[in-house]
């Protein structure tokens, strides 16, 4: 290969500049001598043939949808939120009254625990229609979830018309008594107005909501609440047992239906315990299996015979382990509070090798702030799902 050398000379010198005050002359005075030689090489440029390139197009739904919601970002001050979504206990619940209209009065201890879903908002640039995902099948993804039919109501009563992408993680079972559908409605509520600027007060949002759910006024509480009507009349109260208490929540497979366990409610057959005296023992003392009185429980019973038996193993099994053992609502959530761990036959006996289990605590709220998803929450499973909406 061809190739040229340019060489270079040696020049001896050395630049210093020395200023004086009695003279406006400078002096330069070489120290050492530096030799600069520069080596040029020339060399043929290989020829480089083009070659045909096959191009593999690959259409990606989620990148497209990833980039419209970044447009979006630059145009709104808020275009996503993530939010925790928790469910609920009935510490005790009594049923006291039937009302003209069908329903029934209650009076109960309601508080946040800390399992929960995760829901996730996007602003959709669609002025017409909300478009909802889950992690699991079996949750109704249309006008009959209740995610929908908050964000529905909410542009109602405030006349917006910000629709949304949402993400449902799902982690709270369905048909269960914990009021997982009533809190993803409320947390639905919430996001919608921090979306729009806060168009409504938190008190708005709680009379509002018991338009489309009995339970769902109560997540509006700061976690704690003293429920009577249908239950959307809420007392918010100071949570009565420390956060710390651990729980274990059990749920078989089978769900209760609420329409079926009130069909075989029968209120001469209920506690004639005073539900204030029971709030006040709780204060008081804490949490104990004679506080924790759930009128619901027999008619539940009827309806799924096999929840008894495994509350009574589950009472029998655990003794010193758990202050009290009750059911949730309407079921089929039991509920043992004093200790994270279920019994032991919950793992060995093959009867119950699919019964949902997790442990949790009691949790509340900031004020002006929604619901904070705790560090973790142990579930032994995932949660089954029927087909109604909670």
């Amino acid at each position: 290969m061809a190739s040229s050398h340019l060489l270079c000379n040696t020049f001896p010198f050395q630049t210093s500049c020395n200023l004086s005050s009695k003279s406006n002359t400078s002096s330069f005075k070489p120290r050492r001598s530096f030799s600069f030689c520069q080596k040029v090489q020339f060399r043929r440029t290989p020829v480089v043939k083009a070659t045909r390139k096959q191009v593999e197009l690959v259409y990606d739904p989620d990148e497209k949808l990833n980039k419209l919601a970044d447009e979006v970002d630059k145009q709104a001050p808020l275009s996503r939120l993530t939010l925790f979504s928790p469910c609920k206990v009935n510490v005790f619940l009594r049923i006291t009254s039937k009302r003209e209209d069908g329903y029934h009065d209650l009076a109960s201890l309601f508080h946040v625990i800390s399992l929960g879903d995760v829901i996730k908002f996007s602003l959709s640039p669609s002025k017409s229609i909300d478009r909802l995902s889950t992690n699991v099948s079996g949750v109704p993804l249309t006008g009959d979830n209740l995610i929908i039919k908050a964000l529905n109501l909410y542009r109602k009563k405030t006349g917006t018309d910000n629709h949304f992408w949402i993400h449902l993680d799902k982690k709270v079972p369905t048909g269960a008594g914990l009021g997982g559908g009533s809190s993803n409605a409320a947390t639905a509520l919430w996001a919608a107005n921090q979306f729009s600027g806060c168009l409504a007060t938190e008190k708005e949002l709680q009379e509002w909501s018991s338009e489309i759910g009995s339970d769902i006024p109560f997540f509006f509480s700061h976690g704690a609440a003293y429920c009577t009507g249908r239950g959307e009349i809420v007392q918010d109260i100071p949570s009565p047992v420390p956060s710390g208490i651990p729980m274990v929540l059990m749920k078989p497979p089978q769900a209760c239906s609420t329409a079926e366990v009130y069909k075989r409610f029968q209120l001469d057959k209920t506690s004639q315990a005073d539900p204030l005296t029971l709030l006040e023992k709780i204060s008081m003392n804490g949490i104990s299996q004679d506080v924790c009185i759930n009128d619901l429980e027999p008619p539940a019973f009827e309806v799924l015979p096999s929840l008894k038996r495994l509350k009574q193993r589950i009472a029998a099994a655990g003794r010193g382990q758990y202050d009290a053992v009750f059911m949730s609502g309407s079921g089929s959530t039991i509920v043992g509070i004093g200790s994270p761990d279920p019994p032991q036959f919950i793992y060995d006996d093959d009867e119950y090798q699919d019964v949902f289990v997790s442990e949790a605590n009691f949790l509340a709220r900031e004020a002006n702030k929604w619901y904070q998803q705790p560090a973790s929450t142990t579930c032994s499973s995932p949660p089954e799902f029927s087909r109604s909406a909670e």
